[in-house]
């Protein structure tokens, strides 16, 4: 377990669809008030499940849903 900790994972669903080049940005609220946008991107294989795409620590709550956008390519 993670004290004040953020994890973001994603899963595949859609085995038959190709990989997937994935983008997140998240909105995290940090103990001395201010607010910390984590972002990245990733790339998500058919079948994958659970994948662990962010993990951070010293985050007190979210300030919103994380963003997570995929597009696959042939």
């Amino acid at each position: 377990a993670m004290l004040g900790g953020a994890q973001l994972n994603c899963s595949h669903v859609e085995p038959q669809a190709p990989p997937q080049f994935c983008t997140y940005s998240w909105a995290l609220h940090m103990p001395a008030g201010d607010q910390k946008i984590v972002e990245g991107s990733f790339m998500l294989p058919p079948g994958a499940a659970n994948v662990t795409v962010y993990q951070g620590s010293g985050f007190d709550s979210a300030m919103s849903d994380p963003i997570v956008i995929c597009r696959g390519g042939k």
